[in-house]
């Protein structure tokens, strides 16, 4: 991903010197990889879990058996939480899972 965003760049830099907005668009890429694709990066190669949310998507297989169960333990608990707070959207999906 690095190598991507940085040849990128680098055609953007080249490509400045006849239209100086590609400049502009190199920095903000540069910016978008530093302040995203680094954070992202850094993250998977932590040992630490982060927090997980219902707004999560399926992340990476967990590694072993204990990371699989908390991760399981927390999304029961996001599902009996979402059931508790909205029931009438939860049985609305629930009969149209059944159809």
């Amino acid at each position: 991903m690095g190598t991507v965003v940085l040849s990128g760049t680098v055609v953007l830099v080249v490509l400045g010197f006849g239209n100086p907005l590609y400049w502009l668009a190199a920095v903000a890429v540069l910016f978008l990889y530093v302040r995203y694709g680094l954070d992202a990066s850094s993250m998977s190669s932590t040992s630490s879990p982060s927090a997980p949310g219902p707004a999560q998507g399926p992340g990476p297989a967990p590694t072993s058996y204990k990371a699989y169960r908390e991760r399981r333990d927390t999304q029961a608990k996001w599902e009996r939480r979402y059931r508790r707070e909205r029931p009438l959207e939860y049985r609305r999906q629930e009969r149209e899972r059944g159809k």
